[in-house]
């Protein structure tokens, strides 16, 4: 039904497979469509949300996917501006994971607002005294500039590249798209910090508070390079599990080797980085306040704020992935590779949780106990509605565009031969020396 909406030279599954895996998907989207909706209508009362956990669940899949989305402008800036070529071959699967983070962000701030209708707030009635106006101003700025590198991939669709203009309008944005990933590179610097600079900045909830340089927290500059550290592990995740799910080979080894490799470094200079203003918080911050290392570690059994946490962030999901990363022998073996993507996911994701629940979760007064926090299912459907949503942004956009420049190329397709034109047989030419003599059964 679709064929001719399929890129040339590759093959996708059959229409009904590819309609019922969507509508496996679309009840998940609905479930938490159904969330949404009463969040937006009956309010934050919809969630387990209160005066000790001002941020919550969703809160933290927002910081979490925006960190993740980091791949998108990292890998755009090692393509554009430093000029790894290699990349070109992922950059448009970095973009497209980058499109779905950002646009979950920002809905998942609609959910936080809980009145849609006022969204525009943020704009026009802006606290220009909050690090979180500059957060909304940059990421509704680089999620524009996301949908502009989006746009010639989508101009490269079978059909709508044959009108003339959407040709030429793909072709001159792919020509100037060095300016955009630029762009990109400086608004998420800005917001990517910002996101770490509000728990930098409370100096009430010491877990999170952190010295300054020059007037940013040290957190500032730590949830940017673990963003452009793990982002790309993300990508290069999600395209091994495209590559498992459709059975294809879709990158180049040596394109997934190069963005492993940088994303191995940087880990590994974060990682430093992150035990060294741990070291300088526990031993000058934390006394300056009166405190111990420990008064922010829990030891009760099973607890969710216990110091086996911070060697999870820090040593599994830290230390391990850089040295898979770092190491060729290690990161060119699949299984290993694998191993250090998932940490390096798990690692970041878990940094975000910790800056966002644990920050809340530690008493602050001598007559506190520890806060615990269990999300409500709408909190936890519309955390979800994010995942089912880019399953089939992912879907759509594999089976309709050029994703993956190299697919083909590693991917042929036996073309079937065209079925020979029935015809009477020629007749033998006639040679000078007469006609050919007939063999006998041995020469035969």
């Amino acid at each position: 039904m679709d064929a001719a909406l399929i890129p040339k030279g590759v093959k996708r599954c059959p229409t009904w497979q590819f309609a019922l895996w969507i509508g496996a998907n679309g009840l998940v989207l609905a479930w938490g469509v159904f969330a949404m909706v009463l969040v937006f209508i009956k309010g934050l009362n919809q969630t387990n949300m209160n005066n000790a956990y001002g941020f919550a669940l969703w809160i933290w899949a927002d910081l979490a996917v925006i960190a993740l989305g980091g791949g998108a402008f990292f890998t755009g800036f090692l393509r554009y501006l430093v000029g790894k070529d290699e990349l070109k071959n992922i950059i448009n699967y970095a973009v497209l994971i980058g499109v779905i983070c950002y646009t979950s962000a920002l809905l998942i701030l609609s959910f936080d607002v809980g009145q849609p209708l006022r969204n525009w707030f943020i704009f026009w009635h802006a606290n220009v005294h909050s690090m979180l106006t500059e957060v909304a101003f940059c990421l509704s700025a680089y999620l524009g500039v996301l949908i502009i590198e989006y746009i010639p991939l989508v101009l490269e669709n079978r059909q709508l590249d044959k009108v003339p203009f959407f040709h030429h309008l793909g072709h001159n944005m792919h020509e100037i798209m060095a300016v955009f990933a630029a762009t990109g590179a400086f608004l998420s610097f800005f917001h990517q910090g910002s996101l770490g600079g509000v728990p930098g900045v409370m100096f009430g909830r010491p877990f999170g508070f952190r010295e300054h340089v020059l007037v940013w927290p040290w957190t500032f500059f730590l949830f940017t390079w673990s963003a452009a550290a793990f982002g790309p592990c993300f990508t290069i995740m999600i395209t091994k599990i495209t590559e498992a799910l459709t059975r294809k080979k879709l990158v180049k080894d040596n394109v997934i080797d190069l963005l492993a490799k940088i994303s191995g470094w940087m880990i590994f200079t974060y990682i430093i980085a992150k035990i060294v203003d741990t070291l300088y918080w526990a031993t000058v911050t934390v006394p300056s306040k009166g405190l111990t290392f420990m008064d922010f570690y829990t030891s009760s059994p099973g607890s969710w704020y216990g110091l086996w946490i911070f060697i999870l962030e820090v040593g599994v999901c830290g230390i391990v992935p850089a040295l898979i990363l770092i190491t060729p022998r290690l990161r060119r073996i699949q299984g290993f590779l694998w191993l250090a993507v998932i940490l390096g996911v798990v690692g970041v994701s878990l940094n975000r949780w910790v800056m966002v629940l644990q920050t809340l979760a530690v008493p602050v007064l001598p007559f506190e106990d520890w806060f615990t926090y269990l999300p409500s299912w709408q909190e936890v459907a519309t955390t979800i509605l994010p995942v089912a949503y880019g399953v089939i942004m992912i879907s759509i956009s594999y089976r309709y565009l050029p994703v993956f420049p190299q697919e083909r190329e590693l991917n042929p397709i036996d073309e079937p031969a065209a079925p020979a034109a029935e015809a009477s047989p020629e007749p033998e030419e006639p040679t000078a020396s007469g006609p050919e003599p007939e063999l006998s059964p041995a020469e035969s």
